[in-house]
């Protein structure tokens, strides 16, 4: 009776059918396994090399990437190529196709985590806790984590052979009625990210918004906290914030002052036209300062109304506040030397 031949030959001829193959493969397989070794270990020591600098640069950004290379790629790596030289059984390729799926999947969603969070860290700057995502960061690698390693799981269903359709309809559905039910905490944290990355203001930053004027001390998930000028803290929501026209005090190299007074209707025009060179000597006597413009506006109830506007290069408050002071003491002094009197109030 003739014996049928099977249709694969055992484990131990196939090693042996194929052995050179698998000598080619395994050096390949090896050689790429060490150069991502030396990717990862340069990767380890470009991030050891800034992470005593106050600063992420781009250097650290692509470190952070390659020291996240996992050692389970590597070998799941090595395993593809020598099977793609040598031709294994069919159930051995399934399986080690089955196996580069769900490791290149794992392993890509690692590598954009990484990317992700190294460029938000890089955009933080040099001082992590006084910025709003340096206070979220927890929270934003959290979400990070579980949107790609989401994604990683839909995509290794799919390429395994699983309907996939329903479960992202139902994640789908699911996201909707969680943004629909926490839609003021989403705002509001959307609104504190587009403060980090717009940067209208910092934290010490002086910033006025309709009548309120305060400085920054922190910026929260939720809330921006601020210090008024009277001492009492302000709390405002986020999203309430950006709504408003923002002026940041902090954001410019000088301030513009302006100062209002009365002359009586009596004092002679002779005197009405020194008086723009007196508010020069008193402005350009403060160190700092100088003068924009001295001029008549109107034809108050009291008496003749002049606008003097000046420039100091000083942002500090206390510092602008000691500077006018002076300049209206210097304008008195020299109106008092020229006889030049203030109009009574009505």
């Amino acid at each position: 009776m003739t014996r049928l031949p099977t249709q694969s030959p055992p484990v131990f001829d196939w090693f042996v059918a194929n052995r050179q193959e698998m000598l080619l493969g395994g050096l390949v397989a090896l050689g790429l396994v060490g150069l991502m070794l030396i990717a990862r270990t340069i990767g380890q020591r470009m991030v050891a090399t800034e992470s005593e600098s106050t600063t992420i640069g781009w250097r650290t950004v692509i470190g952070r990437v390659l020291a996240r290379t996992t050692i389970p790629f590597m070998v799941v790596a090595a395993i593809a190529i020598v099977a793609t030289y040598a031709v294994p059984p069919p159930r051995i390729q399934h399986l080690v196709d089955m196996a580069v799926i769900i490791v290149a999947a794992f392993q890509a969603a690692i590598w954009a985590r990484e990317l992700i969070l190294a460029v938000i860290a890089r955009r933080v700057g040099d001082d992590p806790g006084a910025t709003t995502l340096g206070n979220a960061m927890s929270l934003i690698r959290v979400l990070v984590s579980v949107l790609l390693f989401a994604l990683a799981i839909v995509v290794i269903l799919d390429n395994l052979g699983v309907n996939v359709t329903a479960l992202v309809a139902g994640l789908g559905i699911g996201g909707i009625a969680i943004g629909l039910a926490a839609q003021g905490i989403f705002s509001d944290l959307f609104a504190a990210l587009a403060i980090l990355f717009d940067r209208p203001f910092r934290r010490g930053d002086t910033i006025r918004f309709d009548k309120t004027t305060g400085t920054v001390e922190r910026i929260g998930l939720k809330t921006t906290r601020m210090r008024s000028l009277s001492g009492e803290q302000i709390i405002m929501a986020n999203t309430k914030l950006l709504e408003r026209e923002i002026h940041n005090l902090a954001d410019g190299r000088s301030r513009r002052t302006t100062l209002v007074f009365i002359l009586p209707f009596a004092t002679p025009p002779a005197m009405l036209a020194r008086v723009p060179d007196i508010a020069r000597t008193a402005v350009e006597a403060c160190k700092g300062c100088k003068i924009i413009r001295c001029v008549m506006t109107a034809f108050a109830a009291t008496g003749i109304e002049h606008e003097l506007i000046f420039e100091n290069r000083t942002l500090d408050g206390d510092r602008l506040a000691a500077d006018r002071s002076a300049i209206m003491l210097a304008l008195a002094t020299r109106f008092a030397e020229q006889d030049i009197a203030f109009a009574e109030p009505a």
